[in-house]
């Protein structure tokens, strides 16, 4: 039966950036993210990756665009405090006069979360889309806890797997027991339909669909997903791994350990402290974005 999960530890973290085309993505740094993290914050509003497009619109108030893109933000946050899941379209009957002002857009908070703790959680990614995305006509940010994204161009339903985020621990080769357990939880969390927890012996995780997703996209997606996860992250204790409509978290031991292990060769582009970002857009052609990511601090009496 699945359960409740609590979150593992923070990490601190730092960002490397694949090599692709300089055309496909734009870096962004700015002194207002060190300033985020240094205030207190939930681990689930700890930021994972986020993505733009390149095409940009004015701002202009007086838009449709932006008028709906408004709306449809607005909507995410009211909604986030009744349902973990929703997706929009709005266009209030302007697409015929102006075809790019309708906005699609949806959100998604961890499956075991409640609906107080969603709220927060999507009110946090939402105040950071814009700063992250300014004036982009697509954006996405994945938050610890909770995942925003919007565009111009109908995504939703549509099936996605490409790589978006992964970080790989350090090595446990020649763990024939490691294996086995943690073959045997991807295997148990293929068989779930959005939000799944599953545990073998020290190996526990997690996976989820985004809700656009069919039953049947969702099964291909994780199944894409447990390939990937063995392909890039090989024998690592602890991996995340983030496609476009679906991730997975699984470690062993106990522990969400990502400490580093020079020996291995997965390792050399993921080891501790290291994050790495890859946003492709469906139809706009997202960018890729990595932000430096500090430690996070509890908020304290």
């Amino acid at each position: 039966m699945p359960r409740t999960l609590p979150p593992p530890p923070l990490l601190s973290t730092t960002a490397t950036i694949v090599s692709i085309p300089a055309s496909l993505f734009i870096l962004l740094s700015s002194p207002l993210f060190l300033h985020r993290h240094a205030q207190p914050c939930h681990a689930y509003n700890v930021f994972i990756y986020g993505g733009c497009s390149q095409e940009k619109y004015q701002p202009d108030p007086n838009s449709p665009f932006v008028f709906n893109l408004n709306t449809l933000l607005a909507s995410v946050v009211s909604s986030s405090s009744q349902a973990l899941y929703n997706s929009f379209v709005i266009d209030n009957g302007t697409a015929s006069v102006s075809p790019d002002s309708a906005v699609y857009g949806l959100y998604q908070c961890r499956g075991d979360f409640k609906v107080p703790d969603c709220t927060s959680c999507i009110q946090s990614a939402v105040s950071q889309i814009g700063l992250v995305c300014p004036y982009s006509y697509g954006a996405a940010v994945q938050l610890e806890g909770c995942y925003v994204r919007f565009e111009h161009l109908n995504f939703i339903g549509q099936l996605d797997t490409s790589v978006r985020f992964r970080r790989c621990s350090k090595s446990m080769e020649n763990n024939i027991e490691f294996f086995k357990r943690r073959d045997d939880v991807l295997a148990d969390l293929q068989a779930g339909n959005r939000f799944r927890v599953s545990s073998s012996g020290s190996v526990e995780g997690f996976a989820q669909c985004v809700g656009d997703l069919t039953p049947a996209d969702c099964s291909t997606c994780l199944s894409e997903l447990e390939g990937q996860l063995k392909a890039q992250c090989g024998a690592a204790a602890a991996a995340d791994l983030y496609l476009a409509q679906c991730y997975c978290r699984y470690w062993a031991s106990g522990y969400y350990d990502f400490s580093d292990d020079s020996s291995s060769n997965n390792n050399k582009e993921d080891r501790v402290g290291k994050a790495v970002a890859i946003i492709v857009g469906s139809v706009a052609g997202l960018a890729v974005l990595v932000i430096a990511l500090s430690v996070c601090r509890k908020a304290t009496a």
